[in-house]
């Protein structure tokens, strides 16, 4: 089952809508309908166009309309399974379109809307009222294609308060944390440690046990070595999953971050690259791929925002095409680890 969702998983849902009807927005007063006109893989944009059929319109009378890339990172960051997120607050006022992604979303099987409850904060005191509309992402509980389904949230209530920041504290790197031979600046090397520990985190809040390069182990994270962290693996020899191949264990040793679940799962493989390139990473990973039998699992490089294209210009290359590599924004790491989110069963 995927656990983190990305800007591909949504492109890929809003494709499977029939592109010859409209469709209609959450909110059953508005008139506006929307009519998706073009869809560019594998993460976006989506160009629409809205019109509303009581003054008269038509599809062709709507202003053609993207909903970008950018917008869709930013609502694939923000979901976590069975948790109601409210897409005005993560997009914000700047996304026009914010409410028409929100409505095709909603026509697919995986998302539901929903009201949950708000609790309201007066002074020392605190009262539940009506809740605003929010997005929900139920994997396992599919509805229909093409239709809306409100998920009833009774006993659910949202507490809204300010997005907290990423906060690396007492990072320490050691010489080792390079490798033999590399000459990689502090900078650099910091950054790396920063996402490593941020997928850690992340993987344990997902429920997943989490490998950790073995050169990578000795750095310090809040006077605790990350190899010594309670849900990192100590030897991939102890992962049944991997057991009976005889090099997978000794392919995946220097791979960046590893999760795995119940010895039988492993649901993501990330290599963390930074501006020197990302083929080192994936020629890692997919010697991995090839030590051990076909497994349900995402490919994941994760780099800094600027290095999109890079990314996908490497995966798109014959021999790594059969990996269907996802791309990970530092931005994106960093915004799902300051949700600080909590593992749902």
């Amino acid at each position: 089952m995927i656990e983190v969702l990305t800007a591909t998983d949504l492109v890929q849902a809003i494709s499977c809508l029939p592109k010859n009807v409209s469709y209609n927005y959450v909110n059953p007063k508005t008139r506006t309908k929307i009519k998706i006109e073009e869809i560019v893989r594998p993460e976006g944009p989506i160009y629409i166009r809205r019109y509303d059929p009581s003054k008269g319109q038509g599809p062709a009378d709507g202003k053609r309309e993207s909903i970008s890339v950018e917008m869709l990172w930013r609502v694939a960051n923000a979901m976590s399974s069975k948790l109601p997120v409210s897409i005005d607050r993560v997009l914000g006022a700047s996304y026009n379109t914010r409410s028409a992604l929100e409505a095709l979303l909603a026509h697919t099987p995986q998302f539901y809307y929903c009201y949950p409850g708000r609790i309201e904060m007066i002074r020392s005191s605190s009262e539940i009222k009506r809740g605003h509309k929010h997005l929900m992402w139920r994997p396992n509980t599919p509805h229909e294609l093409g239709v809306m389904a409100e998920y009833e949230t009774d006993n659910m209530y949202i507490s809204e308060i300010p997005s907290s920041e990423a906060v690396y504290e007492a990072l320490v790197i050691p010489d080792i944390a390079a490798g033999e031979g590399e000459h990689v600046s502090i900078d650099v090397q910091r950054r790396h440690a920063q996402m490593q520990i941020a997928l850690i985190i992340i993987g344990t809040q997902l429920g997943s046990r989490v490998w950790v390069a073995s050169n990578d182990r000795a750095i310090e994270y809040k006077g605790q070595r990350i190899g010594e962290m309670d849900n990192v693996i100590a030897s991939l020899n102890d992962v049944k999953l991997i057991q009976p191949y005889d090099e997978a264990a000794r392919a995946a040793r220097l791979i960046d971050c590893i999760w795995f679940r119940n010895s039988r799962f492993m649901p993501a493989v990330f290599e963390v690259e930074h501006s020197t390139g990302v083929t080192s990473g994936i020629t890692r990973m997919k010697h991995f791929k090839d030590q051990i039998p076909p497994i349900d699992t995402r490919w994941v490089i994760v780099a800094p925002d600027e290095d999109r294209k890079k990314v996908y210009s490497e995966a798109n290359k014959e021999q790594f095409r059969d990996m269907n590599i996802c791309y990970f924004p530092y931005s994106a790491v960093e915004e799902r680890w300051s949700q600080k989110i909590g593992h749902v069963a």
